[in-house]
């Protein structure tokens, strides 16, 4: 693991738990405390409401530097390096990641890893109303989210998105050092 001051939060879980949505949250109730970075992930997928990223072409991501990369269902994913300038100041860091990056991260940063969840029943229905997949489809992701996760703490998101934030602020609080 790289010595630095900051902390890397790694947002895990299964599609459909509202993982954008509970960071938004806790976003929102942390404005006007310094310290949090919430940065946007890069993707080669067209910009989508339910997901908050910056769109770019395969050729586009080739031009970018990231503190972490992956690829997962035919899109790369990264997040910008301009994150290890905030952890060397001692920030929190709070991205979203697929589970595969997380050994990578974890020996690479100082990292704190929350899974973002909820059940089955709900999961399936959140990803139906989202159009973008298959029964078919929506049964295999639901079968994937049911795999270990290697959290070090979970949010089961199931009530609002207010009170999942909170819980997600709180849990940021602590990986800054504050109560």
């Amino acid at each position: 693991m790289t010595a630095q001051p900051g902390c890397l939060v790694l947002i895990v879980g299964p599609s459909g738990a509202g993982k954008d949505t509970v960071m938004r949250a806790a976003r929102e109730a942390l404005s006007g405390t310094s310290g949090f970075l919430f940065p946007r992930r890069i993707i080669t997928r067209p910009a989508d409401d339910a997901e908050d990223h910056l769109p770019v072409t395969p050729a586009e991501f080739a031009t970018h530097a990231f503190a972490l990369s992956w690829q997962a269902h035919g899109l790369n994913y990264g997040i910008p390096a301009t994150i290890l300038a905030a952890l060397a100041a001692g920030d929190v860091v709070v991205a979203n990641v697929s589970r595969a990056v997380v050994a990578e991260a974890r020996r690479r940063f100082s990292c704190h890893v929350v899974e973002i969840t909820a059940s089955a029943p709900v999961l399936a229905s959140r990803l139906a109303g989202r159009g973008r997949e298959t029964e078919a489809e929506i049964a295999a992701r639901l079968a994937r989210a049911a795999a270990a996760s290697g959290a070090d703490e979970t949010i089961v998101n199931e009530t609002t998105p207010a009170a999942a934030g909170a819980r997600l602020a709180a849990i940021l609080r602590r990986c800054a050092g504050g109560s």
